[in-house]
């Protein structure tokens, strides 16, 4: 199996800025995909992840306990009892709006 190296994918692929952009332009959006079209999800399992993980690491749920959500409906309900009565609370200074 022969193998090309990095220098002749740069020189097959040789193409400018502006090349590249009018392709970009005349491209059809609306254009069906061919049947051989590969996922890309599948390219890029195949090298490297697209971003380092020290900066963007995998989500991870934390299991921070039950009092967030209520606290979190207390406050958001707290300014919209404020904003009902024609109250104003910014810069934490409550005045008719």
């Amino acid at each position: 199996m022969a193998t090309v190296s990095d220098s002749e994918v740069d020189q097959e692929f040789d193409i400018t800025y502006e090349e590249l952009t009018e392709l970009a332009l005349s491209a059809d959006p609306d254009a069906p995909l061919p049947d051989d079209a590969v996922p890309m999800s599948f390219h890029l399992s195949r090298f490297a992840a697209p971003l380092p993980l020290w900066y963007m690491p995998p989500v991870v749920r934390s299991g921070g306990g039950r009092w967030k959500k209520p606290l979190v409906l207390a406050v958001i309900s707290a300014f919209v009892l404020i904003d009902a009565f024609g109250l104003c609370n910014t810069y934490g200074i409550l005045n008719f709006a």
